[in-house]
């Protein structure tokens, strides 16, 4: 609790101090006349002298600016926009993650991961795009973040085809960026498996995100990857994904298993900070009608009682 102006409190023996000047009496080259102060020294006369001193103070508080300090639940923009573009080719379908020690499969464990790191990032802007034989775009860049997570948790094998369109879904998540004023913008790109669009190279798309400013971080997500089991049907090609992150700023992640998942996204919260953990908005709310209404209330009754 404070004042916004404290010295409006030296104002408050203002009313006996005119009382000691002679009515219409020159002070100085300023005349005083009678009426000023006039309705509050009658109501004084006429034994309600306590409303019109209660209502002078209050209106010096009132004048004074009280005003609390206050707390937002709300919390300023972050100025990020994140697009996360998700591969939902069939090769996601597989289950060899484990949750409390039950298979489930790749997509699954994303959805768990993912979807609870975007529900907590309230302040930044996020959108989903999701690829397959093409790439859509599941939720607009939005604060709306819970709407975000639950389309992610709704997203489902085959909606978008199952083969790998990976430079697809990075492009389209550029082009939305590519137009967006905000002063950071971040894909996340999530992937397991080897680019099958053949339209344009994943790190030629990179190196164009870096010229907007856009930075892409890569998750190669499964057991095998090509460098090390060239030979493995749904292997990973995690040197691309590396190449792509590097082109355009961004960092990897080798993703195997749920710890590792779980563990990128701790990293990622470092690496692109969590609005969520900055210090509550603080404001001051002021108050300064509450105590002025009263004074008026209190005026209204002492004309009355001199009536």
């Amino acid at each position: 609790m404070g004042f916004a102006f404290p010295l409006a409190f030296l104002l408050l023996p203002l009313p006996f101090l005119v009382r000691l000047l002679p009515a219409g009496a020159a002070r100085g080259g300023l005349i005083v006349p009678p009426q000023v102060f006039g309705g509050l020294v009658d109501n004084a006369r006429r034994g309600g002298w306590w409303l019109s001193a209660l209502a002078w103070v209050l209106l010096i508080v009132a004048l004074a600016g009280p005003q609390m300090d206050r707390q937002s639940s709300l919390l300023p923009a972050s100025g990020r926009d994140i697009v996360l573009a998700l591969d939902l080719s069939g090769s996601m379908e597989k289950q060899d993650f484990a949750l409390d020690g039950q298979p489930i499969s790749r997509l699954d464990a994303v959805k768990r991961v993912a979807s609870a790191f975007v529900a907590a990032r309230k302040g930044d802007r996020i959108g989903l795009v999701v690829f397959g034989d093409r790439a859509y775009f599941a939720q607009p860049v939005t604060f709306d973040v819970a709407a975000v997570a639950r389309a992610i948790d709704e997203v489902q094998i085959g909606i978008s085809g199952r083969a790998t369109a990976i430079s697809d879904g990075l492009g389209l998540a550029m082009r939305r960026l590519a137009v967006s004023d905000a002063p950071t913008r971040v894909v996340v790109l999530l992937s397991d498996g080897v680019d099958t669009s053949g339209k344009v190279g994943s790190v030629d798309a990179a190196r164009l995100a870096a010229e907007h400013g856009i930075r892409v971080h890569t998750i190669a997500l499964g057991p095998d990857d090509l460098e090390t089991q060239p030979k493995s049907r749904d292997a990973v090609d995690a040197k691309t994904l590396r190449d792509v992150a590097e082109a355009s700023g961004g960092t990897t992640f080798r993703v195997r298993g749920m710890a590792d998942l779980e563990a990128m996204a701790a990293t990622l919260d470092e690496l692109e900070p969590n609005p969520g953990e900055r210090p509550p908005l603080r404001f001051w709310q002021s108050l300064w009608a509450w105590p002025g209404a009263l004074a008026l209330v209190l005026l209204l009754l002492a004309g009355w009682r001199r009536g």
